[in-house]
């Protein structure tokens, strides 16, 4: 169906920056949103960015100013830029692509996830 594969977690010191990549591929007929959440130890998981086919972005006000969500659709490629990393940034990073596969019955949409990849913000 559909596999995201994410990278460019690590370890950053606090004020630092780190940037995520996101690669989508399978069966995809259309992406119509692109995003990213995070899950920190013991908390929900919660939206950090997304961005639709038509290039709208949103972002929570914890994030908003730091960080910056972009896709390349002809790759189904999606990016996050954290700038000014603080330690309760720290979490697993998620990849989310709300797409329509096509199958041999028709087409279907769906919201797809990748594993994760962790971003941890300390001195």
């Amino acid at each position: 169906q559909v596999q995201l594969v994410e990278s460019g977690g690590g370890l950053v010191q606090p004020g630092g920056s780190l940037k995520l990549s996101c690669a989508a591929s399978g069966s995809i007929f259309s992406i119509n949103t692109m995003g990213w959440y995070r899950q920190a130890p013991g908390k929900q998981r919660e939206v950090v960015a997304d961005i639709t086919s038509g290039g709208s972005t949103n972002y929570p006000d914890s994030v908003k100013g730091r960080f910056t969500i972009s896709s390349d659709n002809a790759k189904n490629m999606v990016y996050l830029q954290m700038n000014s990393l603080k330690p309760e940034d720290t979490a697993v990073y998620y990849c989310m692509a709300d797409c329509t596969i096509a199958q041999a019955m028709g087409y279907m949409r769906g919201r797809y996830w990748g594993r994760g990849t962790q971003v941890t913000v300390s001195s």
